[in-house]
């Protein structure tokens, strides 16, 4: 079962200004106490030099460690979001293919259902991605439809039915895993530990900065603080990975709507689809290969226990 993460509470613009202010406020801190001690030090006192910075350097270390641990999590996540979203666009193609070779009317059923799935993939539940993923009832009716009609395909013994069970359950677990990795991977506590260690870590090298510097080191220092907040920055946009600037993309799904759609025009001349233009659900029409209303089912019903 793929794993569910907790809803992040932090909204990413709040966590964008705490995240610059604590990193400047540590930065300024800094330099006032490196700018106090040098008032109140004799002009010679410089021999303390070295042992702040022998103080600074495991400091430094677990914050450069830290960050990198924390990148590795956080493009990982990125990656298995993109790889997710890829696999099921491919699964959805390829279930309208293998339904191809099924008897009818189960075929055009099937084939109907994958373009009205991918259609409610991309109006309902991609716009709630940047809000930690929740399952769309709208989606989930058409992934229920799958199912019916394989039962009914097992009752024909259609050699056929083996291929669509494995595609649709990769297409399952492909979904379940595009909604898991829509909340952060990284917990608030680790993400404000790693902020709280750079912090220390610029705000002890503004202190630690010697009496006769130059404007090289104050550039430096700027520097590595930009630097500093660029990498938590760069974490906290690629750990949201559809809804930061650096975003996973709906283009797989996209392709997919407009590639099985033109082939059931193609395939189905003249036949309707069972949902509108969004992949919601026609309240009133014959379902593909059958004629008279369709019979409604209540979306609660076991089948859509499954995404």
């Amino acid at each position: 079962m793929t794993r569910r993460r907790p809803t992040d509470p932090w909204d990413p613009t709040v966590l964008t200004i705490l995240t610059i202010a604590a990193m400047a406020a540590a930065l300024a801190i800094g330099l006032a106490a490196n700018h106090y001690r040098r008032r109140r030090a004799p002009e010679d006192a410089d021999e303390e030099t070295a042992p702040i910075s022998d103080l600074i350097s495991p400091l430094e270390t677990l914050a450069v460690l830290l960050v990198a641990f924390v990148i590795v999590v956080a493009a990982e996540s990125f990656g298995t979001a993109g790889q997710a979203v890829g696999a099921e666009a491919h699964r959805v193609d390829q279930l309208y293919e293998v339904a191809d070779y099924a008897p009818e009317p189960q075929r055009e059923r099937i084939q109907a259902d994958a373009v009205c799935y991918a259609r409610a993939i991309l109006a309902y539940e991609w716009p709630q991605m940047d809000k930690n993923g929740e399952k769309a009832p709208e989606v989930s009716v058409w992934s229920s439809d799958f199912r019916r009609h394989f039962k009914e395909l097992a009752r024909t013994d259609a050699g056929t039915l083996d291929l669509l069970v494995d595609a649709d359950d990769e297409r399952s677990v492909a979904r379940q895993t595009r909604l898991s990795e829509a909340a952060p991977a990284i917990p608030p506590v680790v993400y404000w530990f790693m902020v709280v260690a750079l912090a220390a870590t610029i705000g002890a090298f503004a202190f630690g900065l010697p009496a006769r510097r130059g404007p090289s080191h104050l550039v430096l220092l700027f520097v590595l603080a930009g630097l500093f907040t660029g990498s938590l920055l760069l974490i906290e946009d690629i750990d949201r990975p559809f809804s930061g600037q650096i975003h996973v993309s709906s283009t797989a799904m996209e392709d997919t709507v407009a590639d099985i759609g033109e082939d059931f025009a193609a395939d189905h001349p003249g036949r309707p689809l069972p949902c509108d233009a969004h992949g919601a659900r026609m309240s009133a029409g014959p379902e593909p290969g059958r004629t008279g209303a369709p019979v409604p089912r209540a979306l609660g019903s076991p089948d859509s226990a499954r995404p």
